[in-house]
């Protein structure tokens, strides 16, 4: 994985079609949505200027009832037309004008804003593009549901020859995407296909897309489906974009792997209407969710507000609106038009629906993207000790070759922005009493360090470890300097992490040190979980009941857990298990008992 990390896999090889010319874009904003709660941080987007759609018509005055109508991106040029067509009619209420504002935000923006979070406008009408973000919204805030303008399906995509060159391999499908984006697996269909999804925490198809495979993960009631998951989740985090238009400019560039977006229908369709129909929309055979344009109203104590929401909303559900809506590549409950072609990349006929999952689901899947997608500071800490030069197991690698091979196999797994340093241990490796020696200081995977990335000397360290045949093992002193550096030096926008590498035979230190109950007194002590830096322990070959208990307790002291393998074939699952402890929080009831 040593190199770049980027959505422009530059590399070479596959060529899908001609880049497209530079094209304008909307403001990218980087917003982090509380979607269901999950989130309390939001960078605020800007937010298109407000077009009043429909001019002074017959009777309208400065006496009249404004109406100020917010909706996503995408279907704002449908509901801007609506809205001008709506301005000429002359409607009005209690004899007085209706003027309409419609303008283009998006969602993620004015979810935030409901939560509290961020001042983007508050409307009088809010179309997102889908029921997504209402989840979780505060009770008070929450807006009314007052019907649905569009649909628009979830799909995977890709350019025409990527999809050609595919078709053998590959069927559309969340169980393909999960295979191609499952990080546990990276000779598989992963080393041919790569998945680039949309932001979840920003666009309602992207968090649409992970529901919709979560689902079929379930359904399937295969085993170790969570820490599949979090695989999953994982990888997704390190290629997703930030909009529609990122996606596609993504797709375009050379790559060695064949690339796979995942965004709505109705982007596709935009995107070829501009470029000779140049993408694919490819439906999931399972089926796949809805974003579903709801109409919400905000409107309080207000019944002239109300009564005008109530013509336009009337207005929105005629069939010449539907016909405009489905203009704009979107489909309505009664049909799709005349825009969803085979010609444009599209299939008309509607994919089977899965249900939106229900508040409960967004709020887990959204806490969970937010938390693998932060980086990770992870201190290593490897054993030396005499034991470590023993049998592994019946195949006669040494205890230390195994954790070697664990540890530079694990290694695969993490991106390269992620921040690693290794200690290894023993006793007096220091100087006296000190039982511990810093190999590679923390700092990024990718960072170079005499002409090396620390990827690389990461690997190297590892290969070359042995075991010191007469060593003890000073555990405990090692376990709290290293708690004492991260706690010191903890940075919230990571997860901070101790991985202890051990063999389980216990504390063992002639020269004294700390005891076993010592360091569980003084971790649960020193554990803040407002600034959690949690242990987890993969002790290799460990049987003995009493060294299990105790490493136990002292992941859990910390919000960690401690692993047990008994071959050097369970550490792909066990690591995966580690990156899933990232999704929960320390005071999660399965961490601290």
């Amino acid at each position: 994985m040593g190199g770049r990390h980027r959505t422009d896999e530059l590399e070479g090889g596959y060529n899908p079609y001609p880049e497209p010319p530079p094209r304008r874009r909307g403001g990218a904003g980087k917003v982090l949505v509380p979607l269901a709660g999950a989130v309390a941080l939001a960078v605020l987007l800007g937010v298109a200027a407000y077009v009043v759609v429909n001019k002074e018509g017959p009777g309208c005055g400065v006496d009249k009832v404004a109406l100020k109508v917010v909706t996503s991106k995408d279907v704002e040029p449908a509901v801007a037309k609506i809205a001008e067509r709506f301005g000429k009619s002359g409607k009005t209420v209690d004899g007085k004008c209706i003027a309409v504002t419609v303008s283009g935000s998006d969602s993620a923006g004015v979810a935030a804003a409901f939560s509290g979070v961020g001042d983007a406008p508050r409307p009088d009408l809010w179309i997102p593009d889908s029921s997504l973000w209402l989840a979780g919204l505060p009770k008070e805030s929450a807006p009314e549901v007052l019907g649905n303008v569009a649909q628009s399906p979830v799909v995977l995509t890709a350019p025409k020859a990527a999809a050609e060159q595919l078709a053998s391999a590959f069927t559309p499908s969340w169980t393909g995407m999960v295979n191609a984006a499952n990080a546990a697996n990276p000779d598989g269909l992963a080393k041919k296909v790569r998945v680039l999804v949309l932001d979840p925490g920003l666009n309602a198809a992207g968090l649409g897309a992970l529901a919709a495979a979560a689902g079929v993960l379930k359904a399937s009631g295969g085993a170790n489906t969570d820490e599949l998951l979090v695989g999953v989740l994982r990888q997704l985090s390190e290629s997703k974009v930030t909009s529609p238009d990122s996606l596609f400019a993504t797709l375009a560039k050379t790559a060695n792997r064949v690339p796979i977006g995942v965004t709505s229908e109705q982007s596709v369709w935009a995107f070829n209407a501009k470029n000779d129909a140049a993408a694919v929309a490819l439906y999931p055979a399972e089926g796949t969710v809805n974003l579903d344009y709801p109409v919400v109203s905000t409107i309080k104590n207000d019944a002239a507000a109300t009564k005008a929401a109530k013509e336009f909303v009337t207005e929105l559900g005629s069939a010449a609106s539907k016909k405009t809506i489905q203009e704009y590549g979107f489909r309505t409950p009664d049909g799709i038009g005349s825009a969803l072609t085979a010609a444009q990349g599209l299939n008309p006929k509607a994919p089977t629906a899965l249900p939106l999952p229900d508040a409960k689901t967004v709020t887990t899947l959204a806490q969970s993207w937010k938390r693998v997608s932060l980086g990770t500071r992870l201190l290593s800490l490897v054993d030396i000790s005499g034991t470590m030069a023993l049998p592994a197991d019946n195949t006669g690698v040494t205890r230390m070759k195994a954790i070697s091979d664990v540890g530079i196999e694990g290694l695969k797994l993490f991106p390269d922005k992620t921040e690693i340093g290794t200690w290894v241990f023993s006793d007096n490796l220091n100087g006296q009493k000190v039982d511990w020696k810093e190999t590679i200081p923390i700092g990024p995977l990718a960072q170079q360090l005499n002409g090396v990335t620390r990827r690389e000397l990461v690997a190297k360290n590892l290969a070359e470890l042995k075991a010191i045949p007469t060593g003890n093992t000073g555990l405990n002193d090692t376990l709290w300097a290293a708690y004492q550096k991260m706690t010191k030096e903890y940075q919230a926008d990571k997860i901070n992490t101790i991985l202890l590498f051990t063999d389980g035979v216990g504390n063992d230190d002639p020269s004294g040190g700390i005891s076993n109950a010592g360091i569980l007194q003084r971790l649960k002590k020193a554990f803040d979980p407002q600034k959690p830096v949690s242990i987890l322990i993969i002790s290799f070959n460990t049987e003995a009941d009493g060294n299990r208990t105790q490493m136990t307790r002292i992941a859990r002291t910390t919000g960690g857990t401690a692993y047990f393998p008994q071959t050097v074939l369970e550490i792909r699952n066990i690591f995966l298990k580690g990156i899933a402890r990232r999704l929960c929080t320390p005071n999660c009831p399965s961490a601290v008992q």
